[in-house]
């Protein structure tokens, strides 16, 4: 009995064919300079690099120990970074010069309280998450903040304070996000 035209196709080239299939587009869409964000910290969709170093996001890896801490806790999935883990994409909410205040409250920048970023006290699985003393502080060259008003929920800088600007890996705008 004849089963197809396929008959002779090995189990074994289908899963290698459907597995080329489903990486394919995200490898072209990462050589095209499009990332895509399923994180809660911004909108879903498409992002793409840009030369533009006033763009409204970046993507960094993490530094240490807020890296490890990240992965470990399961913030971050596996990706490229040096740690293994995957970068993070987030809006930058302050620059050189800038004031920002962490508080309870939230992070204020150049006396403008942002909504949705007021340290939580656990996480989403009830484990203690250290936020960054509270206090005012004036951005020094080379460094940013980053966070997220879009998630309450957001691991950014209200918990890692300020990242390096020599860390960040591109700069983003958006290019396709849904609602």
């Amino acid at each position: 009995m004849k089963t197809g035209r396929f008959e002779n196709v090995r189990a074994g080239t289908v899963v290698k064919v459907t597995a080329i299939a489903c990486i394919a587009p995200f490898l072209v869409l990462g050589i095209s300079g499009i990332r895509i964000s399923t994180s809660p910290s911004l909108p879903i969709g498409l992002y793409r690099i840009t030369a533009d170093e006033h763009a409204p996001l970046v993507e960094f890896c993490p530094a240490e120990p807020n890296a490890s801490f990240a992965a470990t806790r399961g913030y971050r999935s596996k990706g490229n970074c040096p740690d293994g883990a995957s970068p993070l994409m987030k809006p930058v909410i302050a620059k050189a010069g800038d004031h920002v205040r962490v508080s309870k409250r939230g992070l204020e920048v150049n006396g403008v309280l942002l909504p949705n970023t007021a340290p939580m006290p656990v996480d989403t699985q009830k484990r203690p998450i250290p936020a960054w003393p509270s206090g005012d502080y004036v951005v020094a060259p080379g460094w940013i903040w980053v966070a997220s008003s879009y998630n309450a929920r957001s691991f950014d800088s209200r918990y890692f304070g300020p990242i390096r600007t020599a860390d960040i890996r591109c700069h983003l705008k958006a290019f396709v996000t849904l609602p």
